[in-house]
């Protein structure tokens, strides 16, 4: 068996001879290389900076040129950049494409397994962002997370406050905007009558003051009270730690290219409705420095808000050649269905499991096109009606995503009269089939005149 095994591998075509294979472990790295270029063709290194350079200068002695790695966890980020800093292609692979190991399952044979693959040409890498665009994306990211440990302290203040039978919530909207934070303060330094904290309401604050003083007629427990301290602390201390992250992201946004040699004035929108910032949006011009990087208001597409353009250039960049099409970039979003044919029959339609982030942005950004006017409007709730809500919501994020590809290559503003020079074309289309076949049958179509709407 194994003098079978070597001749059916001698008979692979090899399509890149100098390529090598690592399998990555949190404490263990395993490389394999081609076993001309060394008389131990597979190494074991430790997960040390030292040792990895280590690893670096053995490749770079064994004559490699690309190396071929699993995406697993956070540990292969390390080693990446060291190599792709040495100037060696690398090529981070799904691991789904590595599921099918032949014999026995070690971290020897796996990177033997990956080697060969990566060999004879069976693997793809994984799309990736430059340096600075994953710089960016990291800082995004935390801010995220930041954003989810605030809103677990806002979790901590509603249950202190309901347990102490503090209504605010029902004659506020947020508790953490101004109106809220005062009463919150005062209610900290103990004031307990409420007609006085109903006055610290805003002007703007729709609710009747009477009504207000009612919801602050409560129970108040010293031991709930402390507790709503500390979450007010907390919350506030993550708010300082994002603001703190605004900076830094505003100045990493800075030093990117811009994708126009003049700063032009923002281009007249075509949305109904005016721009407006969100409360979770950076404290600085994003949309400004979006416009800059990627030479077009992207905004402007219809659910397409600062928060998810930003989302989509710090995944993926503004340059999107990398992907051949739009239907390829709607794929690796896992924004269409992935058709699996066996035999002449479908096994199956359904679109991928893809943990991305910039597809969670368009499908949030789809769903709030449920009501929209427009073009997208429509076509949701066209598709709605005819697939249901969750692939109503899947169709109208694979529509923007081809938008936003479109828009992001040319750099041309997004102009919704495209669609409606689309659907007339295919009315004149869909008319002709009606004519042609009423004419088979000796029928002719008479259109009725268009009635009038006064």
């Amino acid at each position: 068996m194994a003098k079978k095994r070597e001749k059916r591998e001698c008979r692979a075509v090899v399509l890149e001879p100098d390529a090598a294979g690592i399998d990555i472990g949190a404490e263990e790295i395993y490389v394999a290389v081609p076993p001309d270029r060394d008389e131990e063709s597979v190494r074991m290194f430790s997960s040390f900076t030292c040792d990895l350079h280590a690893l670096a200068d053995w490749l770079v002695q064994c004559r490699i040129r690309t190396v071929a790695m699993e995406s697993t966890g956070v540990y292969w980020i390390p080693l990446f950049q060291i190599l792709e800093a040495r100037g060696l292609e690398v090529y981070l692979v799904n691991a789904r494409y590595l599921k099918s190991v032949p014999g026995r399952k070690s971290d020897v044979s796996d990177c033997q397994w990956i080697q060969y693959l990566h060999s004879v040409g069976l693997l793809r890498a994984s799309f990736r962002p430059s340096m600075d665009i994953c710089a960016v994306r990291s800082l995004w990211r935390h801010r995220g997370s930041l954003l989810q440990m605030a809103s677990e302290h806002i979790l901590h203040m509603q249950k202190s406050l309901s347990q102490m039978n503090l209504q605010i919530h029902h004659v506020l909207s947020d508790i953490t905007g101004a109106s809220g934070q005062a009463i919150l303060d005062a209610i900290l330094a103990g004031e307990r009558n409420p007609v006085q904290l109903a006055q610290l309401c805003n002007c703007r604050v729709k609710s009747p003051r009477e009504k207000v003083a009612k919801a602050l007629e409560g129970d108040y427990r010293p031991e709930h009270v402390f507790t709503l301290k500390q979450s007010l602390d907390g919350y506030r201390y993550y708010q300082r730690l994002i603001a703190e992250l605004d900076r830094e992201i505003q100045h990493l946004l800075q030093t990117l290219p811009s994708a126009v040699e003049t700063v032009q004035e923002m281009p007249r929108r075509t949305k109904h409705s005016a721009f407006q910032r969100q409360g979770h949006d950076p404290g600085f011009d994003l949309r400004g420095q979006l416009y800059r990087i990627a030479g077009v208001d992207l905004t402007d597409i219809p659910g397409v808000s600062a928060v998810t353009a930003q989302v989509i250039l710090t995944e993926v960049g503004p340059n999107l050649r990398r992907f051949r099409n739009a239907s390829a970039f709607a794929s690796w979003l896992g924004l269409c269905p992935e058709n699996r044919v066996s035999g002449g029959k479908v096994l199956s339609c359904k679109t991928r499991k893809v943990k991305s982030r910039a597809a969670l942005a368009l499908r949030l950004g789809a769903n709030s096109l449920c009501r929209a006017k427009g073009y997208f409007g429509e076509f949701f709730r066209r598709m709605r009606a005819k697939l249901g809500t969750a692939q109503a919501i899947t169709a109208t994020a694979h529509k923007i995503a081809r938008v936003l590809y479109h828009v992001l290559l040319t750099k041309e503003p997004y102009a919704e009269t495209v669609f409606h020079q689309s659907d007339e074309h295919a009315r004149r289309r869909a008319e002709m089939r009606l004519r042609k076949h009423a004419a088979l049958l000796g029928f002719q179509i008479v259109p009725t005149p268009a009635r009038s709407t006064t």
